[in-house]
């Protein structure tokens, strides 16, 4: 009865917090399984991004719930942000869920498990339910633990947890927390523990990770805490590349945006979060920037780094959104020329100051903006992909592809590329001629002399 299997929702943050409620479990004598039909516990660590996720987690819920009545004693917990959201009126749509676990306790999961096993040995078939979504002190301190499969080269470091940005349209803020930092020194021995374990990638993570240690520590010479941290974890043996999300606009200062021209490790790389094109809108949202300091960052990152690759997020049909507003979204969205986006429909969340908005804009409106944006990013990303046929990139090896035919890796700027090769190859840095591209994928060929492909 110690099987437990681990499906996750939603960001890196809540695949981190995954990571780190295994290796609890995991100390603890808890197996951890890959196939849910082999489980004695599910745990579900979910995501209320949009409403279409948790309707999403409740349903699989549901479904999950059934196998107790071919075995009571099989338990069922829901964490993370929809537990948050949501606490014990989950009960309500799910009355055989055991456990709700909020985010700010992850780290207590091994001992309610404990104390539902111990229940159900005593001879209570259905023990009492635990709901546990109350505020810890610390809690950001808690996210350190690891679970690193054989020649796994890159991890997540949860830097920071927590926002107090207040975006109109956002329910992290209820759902994660105020904005809290872990200690820098902590943050860099747990890189370097991963660097000795054969991690060549770090990616820091946070809700704002631009805003880690704000007020904590003192900014050095005109330098931020959190390019502090950059440079301190630049300077780790073994780290090759460095990566972070999700930051905000508001965070790329002068000494961010310096960064990326003299740290090397640093990938030229940048997820920067835009949501609308519209002065207005963004105004509404309560995002503190203009769409011209919008684009003056991006310019300012590619004359440091002129092979900077974005991604971005975007929102259509934000309460009140005019056609005219969301043609200055289409055209800065157009001129800054991203690599990939992640462009959502705006779905209101319950709690949030945009849901009282008046003005919805109806789902026929945001469905053909969201089609008008995804036509542009298709031709951005073939256009750009075609410019690296015939270049040899830099590939970090992570492993096999999913489809079994070959390998697979990213190179500096995230792209990912298929290739043939072997498996002692999985986290060296190779080069590959690309030969072939997709929007989404580059395919190519090793192009080390006397390696085995």
């Amino acid at each position: 009865m110690n099987r437990v299997y681990i499906k996750t929702y939603g960001c890196q943050m809540n695949e981190r917090d995954s990571e780190a409620v295994a290796a609890l479990l995991r100390a603890r004598g808890y197996r951890i399984v890959q196939d849910e039909d082999a489980c004695d516990v599910m745990l579900m660590n979910t995501c209320s991004v949009r409403d279409m996720a948790e309707q999403k987690a409740i349903g699989k819920a549901g479904y999950v719930a059934q196998k107790k009545k071919r075995n009571p004693r099989f338990i069922l917990g829901i964490l993370g942000c929809m537990a948050q959201n949501r606490g014990a009126s989950l009960l309500d749509a799910l009355p055989d869920v055991d456990l709700i676990v909020g985010t700010q306790k992850f780290h207590q999961v091994p001992d309610y498990l404990d104390n539902l096993r111990a229940a159900q040995a005593a001879g209570t078939v259905l023990p009492t339910r635990i709901v546990d979504i109350a505020e810890e002190a610390g809690s950001q301190n808690t996210i350190r633990d690891h679970v690193l499969e054989e020649k796994q080269v890159s991890a997540f470091v949860s830097i920071q947890q927590g926002c107090n940005m207040d975006c109109a349209f956002c329910i992290v803020p209820k759902t994660r927390g105020d904005e809290r930092s872990r200690p820098m020194d902590e943050i860099v021995r747990e890189c370097e523990q991963l660097a000795d374990r054969g991690v060549k990638e770090i990616t820091l993570l946070g809700q704002i990770v631009t805003s880690y240690g704000r007020r904590d520590y003192a900014h050095t010479d005109g330098v931020t805490p959190f390019v502090q941290l950059l440079e301190r974890v630049n300077a780790i043996p073994g780290i090759r590349r460095i990566r972070f999300t999700s930051p905000h606009p508001r965070g790329f200062k002068d000494d961010l945006i310096q960064a990326y021209g003299r740290l090397e490790k640093l990938c030229e790389y940048v997820h920067l979060p835009m949501q609308s094109g519209s002065d207005r809108i963004l105004k509404a949202m309560n995002r503190p920037y203009s769409r011209d300091r919008y684009k003056q960052i991006v310019d300012d990152l590619r004359r440091v780094r002129p092979d900077m690759y974005f991604s971005t997020d975007i929102i259509v049909g934000f309460p009140g959104e005019t056609d005219e507003e969301f043609a200055q979204t289409r055209d800065l969205f157009a001129a800054c020329d991203f690599d990939m986006a992640y462009v959502f429909k705006y779905s209101i969340r319950s709690g949030t100051p945009a849901a009282d908005m008046g003005d919805q804009i109806p789902d026929e409106v945001k469905e053909a903006r969201n089609a008008e944006l995804l036509a542009i990013l298709e031709a951005n990303s073939n256009r750009r992909n075609a410019t690296l046929l015939g270049t040899t990139q830099e590939v970090l090896v992570e492993g096999p592809d999913k489809k079994g035919l070959g390998f697979m890796g990213r190179t500096r700027g995230n792209r990912i590329v298929h290739f043939a090769a072997s498996e002692r190859l999985i986290g060296e840095l190779v080069p590959v001629k690309i030969e072939r591209v997709s929007t989404a994928v580059l395919y190519g060929s090793l192009q080390l002399a006397g390696v085995e492909k």
